[in-house]
C-alpha cells in the first residue's frame, strides 16, 4: 500500500489534521531560508502535538546542506527519520547514520537518467524522487518507469493527479507540500482530499 508523507508542517492545526487523516510521514523543514522553514521551538511544539495526539505518523527533518553538528544537537533525538534534499554525499549519509542510528531519506531532483543511476546507487535507507526544493512541479516521469528500488514520489502531486501517479509508478510512498496549501498555508480539505485519492488506489 502506497504510504502518504505530508511535508512543510508549520503550525499546530497542520499537524493535527494529519495526525486525525492518519497519515505515515509528517514533515518540518529545519534549515532555514525556505519559505516553510520553523526554528526549533516551533518544531519543538509540533512534534509535541503529534506525540499528544498518539499520531503513528513518523517525525521526517528535512534539511539542505545543514552542518551535521547541528542536526545532531538539535534535532536528531525527536526525530524518525532524517531526510537530506541538498548536496549531501555518501560519506554525509554514512556519518548521520552511524551517530543517530536514524534511517535516512536522500531527495535527488530528477532531471535525466543520470540522476536516476545517483538515487539507484545512493546508500540512503530511502530515495525520494522530486523535481527540486518544494517547487510544486512535476518531472518527467518516463525517466523513473524502471527505477530498481522503492521510493518516495514528490514534486507536483495533487489530489487529481495522485492515483495516476501511483498506478503507473507504482511508489512507495507520496510526498506532497504546496499543493496542499491555499494562499500559502496547508488547508485541511485539500489534505484530505490527497489523502483520499491516494488511499483510494491502496
Amino acid at each position: 500500500m502506497t504510504k502518504i508523507k505530508f511535508c512543510g508542517m508549520r503550525n499546530p492545526q497542520d499537524v493535527i489534521t494529519a495526525s486525525a487523516l492518519g497519515v505515515d510521514y509528517v514533515g518540518f523543514i529545519l534549515t532555514q531560508g525556505f519559505r516553510r522553514s520553523i526554528g526549533l521551538g516551533t518544531f519543538c511544539e509540533l512534534a509535541g502535538y503529534l506525540d499528544d495526539h498518539r499520531s503513528g505518523a513518523k517525525k521526517v527533518g528535512v534539511f539542505v546542506d545543514e552542518p551535521i553538528e547541528n542536526i545532531l544537537e538539535y534535532y536528531a533525538q525527536e526525530l524518525d527519520i532524517i531526510q537530506l534534499h541538498g548536496s549531501e554525499d555518501e560519506r554525509c549519509i554514512t556519518a548521520l547514520r552511524a551517530k543517530t542510528g536514524k534511517p535516512i531519506i536522500k531527495a535527488f531532483r530528477i532531471t535525466c537518467e543520470d540522476d536516476i543511476r545517483a538515487a539507484e546507487r545512493s546508500s540512503a535507507d530511502f530515495i525520494l524522487l522530486d523535481s527540486g526544493t518544494g517547487t510544486g512541479r512535476t518531472f518527467d516521469h518516463s525517466l523513473i518507469k524502471n527505477i530498481q528500488r522503492p521510493f518516495f514520489l514528490a514534486g507536483g502531486l495533487t489530489a487529481d493527479n495522485v492515483s495516476e501517479a501511483i498506478q503507473s509508478l507504482h511508489p512507495y510512498a507520496v510526498d506532497a507540500s504546496s499543493s496542499l496549501e491555499t494562499d500559502g498555508f496547508k488547508d485541511k480539505n485539500k489534505m484530505a482530499a490527497f489523502a483520499a485519492a491516494v488511499r483510494k488506489e491502496r
